[in-house]
């Protein structure tokens, strides 16, 4: 379970700022984070989208992201990690796996840095051919872009 009010502070913002962006009163949002009054996972989603998900990134600029990809060498882009499970949160990172183009890994190391950049939030790029036999899990969870 997400601590609203643990997100809230690692995304830098007052208990007003965020009930403000979110569309409720300070007073709904104090009794989510003290625990006294339960919030749905619809609610959940609308205060960790106001925010600043990561996987609102990623789906607000998915067609760019696919080109960056294509562009330094890669292919068969999948997310795992929060952002698949949709449990991310501010402070969350990108995990991307991605099947890298033989013969283009100069450009293909620079892939996290340039969607880093594009996204303004730390993306961490696995190569599929790096995955280890005990990395069954990252395959499991992998959902295509």
């Amino acid at each position: 379970m997400i601590n609203i009010r643990h997100a809230r502070e690692r995304a830098g913002l007052s208990q007003a700022e965020l009930a403000r962006r979110a569309g409720i009163a300070p007073s709904n949002l104090s009794a989510i984070e003290s625990g006294t009054r339960p919030a749905s996972a619809a609610m959940v989603n609308r205060l960790l989208d106001a925010m600043g998900r990561p996987s609102v990134a990623l789906r607000e600029h998915r067609d760019e992201v696919m080109a960056t990809i294509e562009r330094l060498g890669g292919s068969d882009p999948r997310v795992f990690g929060s952002v698949a499970r949709g449990e991310d949160g501010p402070g969350s990172d990108i995990d991307l796996l991605v099947r890298a183009v033989p013969g283009r890994t100069w450009d293909f190391v620079t892939l996290p840095r340039v969607l880093s950049d594009l996204l303004g939030v730390q993306v961490d790029v696995i190569a599929e051919s790096g995955l280890r036999p005990t990395d069954g899990a990252i395959l499991a969870e992998a959902v295509p872009l």
